[in-house]
């Protein structure tokens, strides 16, 4: 979670808790900023149910629409860095406002896109307010409440992190298939204009504080590595991993990155503080967050392209199959925040992060025939999971970080999260073109074989559509185009099934490594009130 640690200088009136100098009744302004959270992470999720239709009106295929949700991703990865230095030159109240009108702006732009191009480039104008709206409310969230509260309020907030992906493809869905696709921005609008409203009435204010000299040099290093990498990883399949352009970006992004961390640990003012890390707690708990985020991201990706393009479901229909998993994150979320200011994390996380490895391996067992009951299921197993292993670990990310250093650590912590997201998707798509390949060439041998019951087979199909009228030329071409549609149904899945059990592995080795996680003792601040 980001932390400001600027003393707040407004003359109103204090009501600080006698005992953390926060707030006493940190509620009603956390719900307020909620809205904003909830509109930053709910457009991860809600765009994936438009994709097949913005493929139709756009007239692009899948590989150029998946670019809609990486470059929104990719934009929210490489703007959050800036936060801690923005919230400290600006105040944080007022890059969060600011933020929020940048994100509105975007998606009123965004439903007026009349190419692929114009939705990628009013996508990226929208992650750059989604990208500072999460790190604001994080750092008010942990300047407002007090410290033996804070799993409570994360209970409250993680709703927005989980709750609103889940929720993003029923919303969407309904948007889609009876109104229109656009909608999925427009109706950011009127919320984002009350967002702002209640933000300058009911959101205590924080002055800004000497934020240091910009490094310019850290911004431009670290988008520099991130971008050639999104770049390098979506493109490989079509473009060739073994292709020159490929290769050329991989090394782009290593010696980027390489010369990042050498300058973030040797500079004065670093853009982010690399040497926080060696908190063994903070360094556990990003990799899991990384591991999470993909696990989340990819699944949202790709379950609504089975329920449409392989059950044939509408938007509406698709999205309304995940409403109740979403329900089940939000009643787990307050009560795994409250656990966790409890019994801290070792029970919590392991035990989460094996359900959602569960959930995972449920999946193995997808066919195009299976029950939408097993589906849903095995998808409330996997929020359950969710819900009880997210905040947790946010949580115990800055427990053992020094006051002081919380802003930096929720840079960082953001910035991991915004790459899961992205690397979610990206890795999805890369293991499911791997393993596709490998299913259409087995099946390509498999029909090229010959052997005589197969071959008496095709005969008896194809005879049987020429008996429904059609020539011997059409009808062998009407067989072959029904022959490709089943084995594309069955290799998706297929390759589902692999995918699940391959993440499923990557939690369950991160369960274990959830053990080592322990609640640090962060002591309070009572030189930092916040005004109530």
């Amino acid at each position: 979670m980001t932390a400001q640690t600027s003393v707040p200088t407004a003359p109103a009136p204090q009501m600080p808790s006698a005992a953390t100098g926060q707030l006493v009744h940190w509620q009603a302004p956390l719900l307020i900023l909620v809205i904003g959270a909830f509109m930053a992470v709910l457009d991860t999720s809600i765009i994936n149910v438009a994709l097949p239709d913005m493929i139709n009106v756009f007239g692009v295929d899948q590989q150029g629409i998946e670019w809609v949700s990486t470059a929104y991703t990719l934009a929210l990865g490489v703007i959050t860095p800036l936060s801690a230095w923005l919230g400290a030159k600006f105040g944080i109240r007022r890059m969060y406002v600011v933020a929020l009108i940048i994100f509105t702006i975007g998606s009123g732009l965004c439903a007026f896109s009349w190419s692929l191009n114009s939705m990628i480039a009013f996508r990226i104008v929208q992650a750059v307010g989604g990208g500072l709206i999460m790190p604001a409310v994080q750092a008010m969230m942990v300047r407002m409440v007090p410290r033996n509260q804070l799993g409570a309020a994360g209970g409250i907030f993680g709703m927005a992190i989980l709750l609103a992906p889940a929720i993003g493809p029923t919303l969407g869905g309904y948007l889609v298939e009876f109104v229109d696709w656009r909608w999925i921005f427009t109706i950011n609008i009127p919320i984002g204009l009350i967002a702002i409203f209640l933000a300058l009435r009911g959101v205590p204010d924080v002055a800004p504080t000497p934020a240091g000299k910009f490094d310019w040099w850290g911004a431009i290093a670290i988008a520099t590595a991130l971008f050639a990498l999104l770049l390098a990883t979506s493109e490989g399949s079509s473009w060739g991993w073994g292709s020159q352009s490929i290769v050329l970006l991989l090394y782009l992004s290593a010696v980027s990155f390489i010369f990042f961390v050498w300058w973030e640990l040797h500079t004065e003012s670093p853009l982010l503080n690399l040497r926080l890390f060696k908190y063994r707690t903070f360094a556990i708990a990003n990799v899991l967050l990384m591991v999470i985020s993909i696990s989340l991201f990819g699944v949202l990706f790709y379950l609504p392209v089975y329920m449409q393009s392989i059950r044939g479901l509408g938007a509406f229909q698709s999205g309304y199959l995940q409403l109740l998993p979403a329900l089940l994150t939000g009643l787990v979320m307050p009560f795994a925040g409250r656990m966790y200011d409890k019994v801290g994390p070792r029970v919590l996380v392991p035990t989460g992060l094996l359900l959602i490895a569960l959930g995972m391996f449920f999946f193995r067992q997808l066919t195009i025939e299976t029950a939408f009951f097993s589906i849903i299921w095995w998808n409330c197993v996997r929020s359950v999971g969710m819900g009880l292993a997210m905040i947790p670990v946010q949580s115990a990310s800055v427990s053992e970080i020094p006051p002081m250093q919380a802003g930096q650590a929720s840079a960082i912590t953001n910035v991991i999260n915004r790459l899961g997201g992205a690397f979610g998707v990206v890795i999805m798509v890369q293991l499911f073109d791997h393993y596709n390949h490998l299913e259409q060439a087995g099946y390509a041998n498999l029909l090229q074989q010959g052997n005589v019951p197969q071959q008496n087979a095709v005969a008896a199909a194809i005879a049987k559509l020429q008996a429904s009228g059609l020539d011997l030329a059409h009808a062998q071409a009407a067989f072959n185009a029904l022959i490709q549609r089943q084995i594309g149904t069955t290799v998706f899945t297929n390759t589902f099934d692999i995918v699940m059990v391959i993440i499923a592995i990557a939690l369950v080795i991160c369960a274990v490594a959830a053990l080592a996680l322990k609640k640090g003792k962060v002591a309070s601040e009572p030189g930092h009130a916040v005004m109530d």
